[in-house]
């Protein structure tokens, strides 16, 4: 199923970011967890996200879809989750499977989760490692991967924990681990993560603690044990991962003019938009209200000339899901752009520094992996292109090549574009929009 995308003089027009998939996961989970019904529109309706719907419905709660994007969700409320009658099939869902793990721990339950090939290949102990700590137990191997049974306790003891490496799925996990553990579970972050789950949950009613550790600038994020959550309507914003891949078009079409409206602008999630900026983009942005108590933004982007740079080490969490469409502006750039401190990547969906290097250089670019990064010598201006890009089920790869194509020499194909389903259901249909020539042959 080989799609190409053409070299196309213009990208132009106003599209309505889709959902954020984070808020979407967190919405259907948290609502499941309370009592009464919750309302949400704009969910994103993407593959991960369902399939943490239809586990929270397996497990007990009501979720019910009323309409494009709105959803009812039903929660269980003091009864709480109970055991699924069928393994929890999560697909590709790293997020919607480990956030789960955290939530099942705090019942009296046993679950089997499984997932797709991609999923199964992929670490799961740096959840399971603390979850054991609180008193999970669990039939995983040593290398901790899926499919495995896991089984909860209304006795779960709450714990310290600060993860070795800047994840926000772990962070969320432990946490909502905690939100049903005896006592107050503490999380120590050394760089901050998206916060989400903290956000979301304050607007369901739990109560969190925050401070920052003298001398050090760690964070504590505490949450005590035995809180209820209560039904909530909200709107869910847009998702600035989602949006990247559209405003990254525009900078880089020839003649560019592309508006994403209702994006959310968050801090821990605005590292692409800073180091865009940093690289010569100058986005323009327009308040736009708030959603689910967050901020939103209209972004502009149009043609610009992009300079290579080093990306600060301080924004790397804040943008790791964008770091294959960060490599293709810096394809384009002139100068050398310079990643380190994301080893994080090698355990996405695929291996993403092997991943984006090897879309680089099939398509002409000189690009060096390195342990932690890699280093791209950019073109200065389009790419050759003329590479068929092998995806790796990844589909912020799939996306990030065929955005490539748009303004490289000669047309960029990708081996297979299924998975996008997963995150951007819409994608093709907006970069169609906007007047890319994006088709299967």
């Amino acid at each position: 199923m080989v799609w190409t995308s053409r070299p196309v003089r213009r990208l132009s027009g106003a599209i309505r970011a889709p959902g954020d998939k984070s808020c979407s996961h967190r919405a259907l989970i948290f609502g499941g967890l309370a009592s009464g019904t919750s309302r949400f529109t704009g969910l994103l309706e993407g593959d991960d996200v369902i399939r943490t719907g239809a586990a929270m419905q397996a497990l007990g709660a009501t979720v019910t879809r009323t309409g494009p994007g709105a959803w009812e969700v039903t929660g269980v409320g003091p009864k709480g989750l109970t055991s699924p009658a069928a393994p929890l099939d999560f697909g590709n869902s790293g997020t919607g499977s480990r956030l789960m793990m955290g939530v099942m721990a705090g019942f009296d339950l046993t679950a089997e989760l499984c997932g797709d090939a991609s999923l199964s290949s992929r670490p799961m102990n740096r959840v399971l490692k603390p979850l054991r700590e609180m008193g999970l137990r669990d039939t995983a191997g040593p290398d901790g991967r899926l499919p495995f049974a896991l089984t909860g306790s209304k006795a779960l003891t709450a714990i310290r924990y600060a993860p070795p490496q800047a994840s926000a799925q772990v962070k969320s996990a432990v946490l909502l681990a905690g939100l049903n553990a005896v006592g107050t579970t503490v999380v120590v972050e050394a760089k901050p993560t998206r916060d989400h789950t903290e956000r979301m949950l304050q607007g369901f009613g739990a109560k969190l603690g925050f401070s920052t550790r003298p001398g050090t600038g760690e964070m504590e994020i505490s949450i005590a044990g035995k809180q209820p959550l209560h039904a909530l309507d909200a709107a869910i914003p847009g998702d600035p991962s989602s949006a990247a891949f559209l405003i990254a078009a525009g900078i880089l079409s020839p003649q560019g003019d592309v508006m994403v409206e209702g994006v959310m602008s968050n801090p821990t999630r605005s590292g692409f938009y800073d180091v865009a900026n940093l690289m010569g983009a100058h986005l323009g942005a327009e308040e736009r209200g708030e959603a689910a108590g967050e901020r939103l933004i209209d972004l502009h982007a149009g043609y610009a000339g992009l300079r290579g740079i080093a990306v600060p080490e301080r924004l790397v969490a804040s943008m790791i899901d964008e770091f294959p469409i960060l490599a293709v502006l810096a394809a384009f750039a002139a100068g050398e752009t310079r990643v380190t401190g994301a080893d994080e990547l090698r355990v996405k969906e695929s291996d993403r520094i092997k991943a984006i290097v090897a879309m680089l250089r099939v398509n002409g670019v000189k690009v060096e992996e390195t342990e932690d990064g890699f280093i791209v010598q950019g073109c200065a201006g389009p790419v050759p292109g003329g590479g068929l890009v092998a995806t790796h089920h990844d589909h912020r790869i799939a996306m990030s090549a065929l955005v490539m194509g748009t303004a490289a020499q000669k047309p960029v194909s990708v081996d297979d574009i299924t998975m996008i389903d997963t995150s951007y259901p819409e994608f093709l249909g907006h970069m169609q929009t906007l007047g890319a020539d994006v088709r299967e042959v």
